[in-house]
């Protein structure tokens, strides 16, 4: 078995999917005169950035002393929610089965927008599923949630050959591994690791801000807030790193530009080491 292989499969174990049978599509009657569409957008959040934020923290907390609410897990909730979902932060995080975002959080249906995919990347499908929580759903808060002993930035740390789509995906982490190397060149591989999975929450959010008009001129328009954050799989403990150091400078290109992001990710400055928020 190739290192890749050996550092993915300690890191996400065995994922088996399933796909349940498809329901019959109901046609719902005409839409009466005068009533919006159906994929109109709220205006605002329905809950600010600062709400959200204070949510997440005592949820986590709740966690960390073992005294969770598991609020709204009932199926009251699921009935609840059928109608439409009004969840009031997005998290992008790793596919690693460690790192379950409502359990960290003790958040319950309907809550969380989550995002998973190997190594919290942002692509185009990471994008666009961002876009539409911020623009249709109207969700104030992004958290970019990295975590310890990521099997994908450690795959990318050691380079080599990995098989079938994975190397396209690991090509999104190299630039935090790039970094990481000119900033830590004396750096052994544990350190090294640990550096790379800091700086690439710091990638992916530039991803965020540079490859998103639509992200961007919220952040700009003081609608949204991106954060980051490290969850140690180890202790259970979520270090916040807050926004991106250079995030207040990506938001005022974006206003020079019209409103429209034309920011490369290779004109951003590396970030530095990340500050501990609490």
């Amino acid at each position: 078995m190739s290192l890749f292989a050996l550092h993915l499969a300690a890191s996400l174990g065995a994922v088996l999917t399933f796909n349940p049978p498809v329901e019959p599509s109901v046609h719902p009657g005409p839409t009466p005169v005068g009533a919006p569409p159906a994929h109109a957008a709220p205006a605002r959040p329905t809950v600010n950035a600062s709400e959200a934020l204070t949510r997440l923290h005592a949820g986590h907390a709740r966690f960390l002393t073992q005294e969770p609410l598991a609020p709204r897990q009932s199926l009251h909730r699921v009935a609840e929610t059928a109608a439409g979902q009004h969840p009031f932060a997005a998290i992008l995080t790793c596919s690693d089965s460690r790192v379950p975002p409502e359990i960290l959080f003790d958040q319950g249906f309907g809550d969380l927008f989550v995002i998973r995919v190997v190594g919290n990347v942002a692509g185009a499908d990471e994008l666009g599923t961002l876009e539409y929580g911020v623009g249709h759903l109207g969700i104030g808060l992004i958290v970019v949630l990295g975590h310890s002993k990521c099997g994908a930035v450690t795959a990318a740390v050691d380079g080599g050959e990995a098989p079938g789509s994975i190397p396209a995906l690991l090509k999104q982490i190299q630039p935090a591994v790039v970094r990481t190397r000119a900033a830590h060149p004396r750096a052994g591989k544990e350190e090294l690791v640990a550096h790379a999975i800091s700086s690439n929450v710091w990638v992916a959010t530039e991803s965020i801000l540079v490859r998103s008009d639509e992200i961007a001129r919220s952040l700009a328009d003081n609608k949204v807030r991106v954060v980051g954050a490290i969850y140690d799989v180890s202790t259970g403990q979520i270090q916040w790193l807050g926004p991106h150091p250079r995030q207040g400078q990506l938001a005022s290109r974006v206003r020079l530009n019209g409103g429209t992001a034309k920011v490369g990710v290779a004109q951003v400055e590396p970030a530095t080491e990340p500050g501990h928020q609490p």
